[in-house]
């Protein structure tokens, strides 16, 4: 209609006042008596934000947050490669290659502007990495990264003044990246900060980050919160808030500020396919940090509740096949042997629901969930099995007594692939295991569902719909009981190598 006024304002002044006025009262009629003729057509009230009534800026919470904000020097010792420079041009080259975090840590310090000489002499076996902490008492225990810290074997801490302290290493947690330091410094108070809620912290609200970067000492950049809750992959227990203001290596560890000078987050990661800022920076929020260094804290390790299964997501087309009507839960696809899980009899395909009455909404929700009960408390699981909700009460085990998974035993030779047959409506060909342990994929159509699904060749169906098959007959069997009871889909277990997991394919007509 803004082209239609237009128009008549361009052709007759004293004309345009009437139709104006004509038309902000067919404007009115509408509004008030619901005729709408042929007047203007009536919105819904945009959006209103009153704006600032004063001058802004961040010095004020600057000047009060920056005392508590330090350098971390971290003293590493090398192997000689490493000090001849072999290993360490790259600043993500100390990440193993399959680290999860490898395309997101800035590593600081460790071959960027802040440690020069790297190609230091073979007889030089220490290297020297950077990055950033802050105070959180005033007697001396300070928060920064455990990728900060990692491999350290003297620790500095430099204030914003230029002094310089010792401190010791309280404890670490890998799985949220989380270190405590302490500087032991008798009849000396230092400037602190606390942890605000981030729970209340909304994306689009300012954040001041003050930092390390580069080794340039305390350095203050600015931005917002740009989302919350997001999974980069580093793990389980990944919550982390985005965030834009310019974050570049030397800045892991230190905190970003909301305007009331609570620290929201802690710095942890970038991404950025150059290794400097571009604007999507990652903070861990301060509600995980400060439970976490709690515990450290008290104790310099963190003990998190241990089910003992692997788990994925439960997409539309799993809830179709298992007869739940959302997508919310964590299906277990491997109950691991002699677990709290296998002990208290979860098996592979149920899927988890809720916990002590809390609804599941993912696997790193229940991730979440168990980490924060303490090893050897007992809850309440809700399974959905066989069609119907069950309750299973297990006594958790201890994530932090646990080694390092071993790498799987993946031998073994090819499967026989003598007198394979088709799945009729599915585009799988389909052979007996030699072990008898269910049925080998030996091709699959491209052009099929199955195919879009990720199904492959050497994949093994080891049940559908949670009935064990060893026969293309049992299959169609499971098949077709899951179309009697109404089901959209058919809930197919694959396994490959030892790894576990599940595909919804829907029903074939026909």
């Amino acid at each position: 209609m803004k082209g239609v006024i237009m128009s008549i304002t361009n052709s007759h002044p004293r004309r345009n006042r009437i139709v104006a006025a004509a038309l902000a009262a067919g404007v009115a009629g509408a509004a008030f008596t619901g005729i709408v003729g042929n007047a203007l057509p009536v919105f819904a009230a945009p959006v209103e934000v009153q704006a600032p009534t004063q001058n802004f800026g961040f010095a004020d919470v600057v000047e009060k947050v920056s005392p508590a904000v330090v350098s971390v020097r971290v003293t590493q010792d090398v192997s000689p490669a490493t000090s001849r420079g072999e290993s360490m041009g790259n600043p993500l080259e100390s990440l193993p290659e399959d680290h999860p975090l490898r395309r997101f840590f800035d590593q600081q310090g460790r071959g960027g502007p802040e440690a020069p000489g790297l190609r230091q002499r073979q007889e030089r076996r220490q290297a020297m990495g950077q990055g950033s902490g802050f105070f959180i008492s005033d007697d001396g225990y300070l928060v920064t990264n455990n990728h900060v810290v990692e491999g350290g074997s003297k620790y500095t801490v430099v204030m914003d003044d230029g002094t310089e302290f010792d401190a010791k290493l309280i404890g670490t947690d890998a799985r949220t990246d989380l270190a405590l330091l302490k500087v032991d410094q008798d009849n000396r108070k230092f400037t602190y900060v606390e942890f605000g809620d981030d729970a209340k912290v909304r994306v689009g609200e300012w954040v001041v980050a003050v930092g390390n970067p580069f080794g340039l000492g305390g350095s203050v950049t600015a931005g917002i919160v740009s989302a919350r809750g997001r999974d980069i992959g580093a793990g389980p227990y990944d919550d982390f808030l985005q965030i834009d203001a310019a974050v570049n290596r030397g800045n892991s560890g230190g905190p970003a500020f909301g305007l009331d000078g609570k620290v929201i987050g802690v710095n942890t990661a970038i991404f950025s396919p150059s290794g400097g800022n571009v604007g999507i920076a990652f903070a861990i929020p301060a509600s995980v940090a400060k439970d976490v260094v709690a515990k450290l804290r008290d104790g310099g390790t963190v003990s998190r509740g241990w089910l003992g299964v692997q788990i994925a997501p439960v997409t539309q087309d799993i809830a179709d096949a298992v007869g739940l009507s959302s997508e919310k839960g964590a299906i277990v696809t491997l109950p691991e042997n002699e677990t709290p899980a296998s002990k208290a009899g979860i098996e592979t395909g149920d899927v988890i629901t809720a916990v002590n009455g809390q609804t599941v909404d993912s696997p790193r929700d229940l991730a979440r969930k168990i980490g924060n009960y303490a090893p050897k408390t007992s809850v309440d699981v809700t399974i959905w099995r066989d069609g119907t909700a069950q309750q299973k009460t297990i006594v958790l085990g201890d994530l932090s007594s646990l080694d390092e998974a071993s790498s799987a035993n993946q031998g073994g030779d090819r499967p026989n692939q003598a007198n394979p047959s088709s799945l009729s409506g599915y585009g799988l060909t389909l052979t007996p295991s030699e072990d008898g342990s269910g049925l080998v994929v030996t091709d699959v159509d491209p052009d099929s569902t199955a195919a879009d699904k990720g199904v492959q060749p050497g994949d093994i169906i080891v049940a559908v719909n949670g009935k064990t098959v060893t026969s293309q007959r049992e299959v169609q069997t499971a098949i077709s009981d899951a179309t009697k009871s109404g089901r959209k889909a058919a809930l197919f277990q694959l396994k490959n190598g030892d790894q576990n997991r599940f595909v919804a394919l829907p029903i074939a007509k026909g």
